[in-house]
């Protein structure tokens, strides 16, 4: 569940902000900012945590072996200018082209990649309002991963401006457009416990 803060009871008004001000009143806070209106979201679940952790662990050691730019877990804001937003995902991967966009405190706009891990709460967001924002802003790549379902969809921004569904290979393995030769089983994301990250980075040619 998010929750809309600044809001009158007795009027039932909503305050709104600028973007500027929400980055000063919400450092370090898992909000995003929706049309001047602040959604704080809800803490997220060990499951939730433990599957970002893994994920950003081994993509910042591929990204650094192969100086392929910028990436961060949340609490990190993502700035979508030309739509009033202002979005929290789970994980952020800017390429070093474009390494300018990377403020102090956000992401003054679209990333190259952006990951969200799916939860009950967060469900309808994902795959509905985030889905269509980060398509119209122009997220190249789009992972939706739903632990709970055991569901992992990478969808990737065609000529046309529009997602489509990347394909798995014949052995169920996801290929990065935005990050050239990295590599995914899929079937890793439902382990429990996740696999070994050292034993991952092997896997991917990062260590002997």
């Amino acid at each position: 569940m998010e929750k809309t803060v600044g809001t009158s009871q007795a009027e039932g008004i909503v305050e709104k902000i600028t973007y500027e001000e929400f980055l000063q009143k919400y450092t370090d806070v898992r909000a995003e900012w929706v049309d001047g209106e602040v959604k704080v979201l809800m803490t997220a679940s060990d499951k939730h945590q433990d599957l970002a952790d893994w994920l950003t662990a081994i993509l910042r050691m591929f990204v650094e072996s192969f100086n392929l730019g910028w990436i961060r877990s949340a609490p990190f804001n993502m700035q979508l200018p030309h739509l009033e937003r202002g979005r929290e995902p789970d994980i952020l991967f800017v390429s070093k082209e474009r390494l300018q966009i990377v403020q102090t405190t956000h992401l003054s706009d679209a990333a190259d990649l952006v990951i969200e891990i799916v939860s009950p709460e967060s469900v309808g967001r994902d795959r509905g309002d985030k889905f269509v924002e980060y398509e119209a802003a122009g997220v190249r790549e789009y992972w939706l991963i739903d632990p709970d379902r055991e569901q992992a969809e990478f969808y990737q921004l065609a000529d046309t401006g529009r997602y489509r569904l990347a394909m798995l290979d014949a052995e169920g393995l996801f290929h990065s457009l935005v990050l050239p030769d990295f590599w995914l089983k899929v079937d890793w994301l439902w382990q429990d416990p996740l696999p070994k990250v050292l034993n991952v980075v092997r896997e991917l040619g990062l260590l002997e």
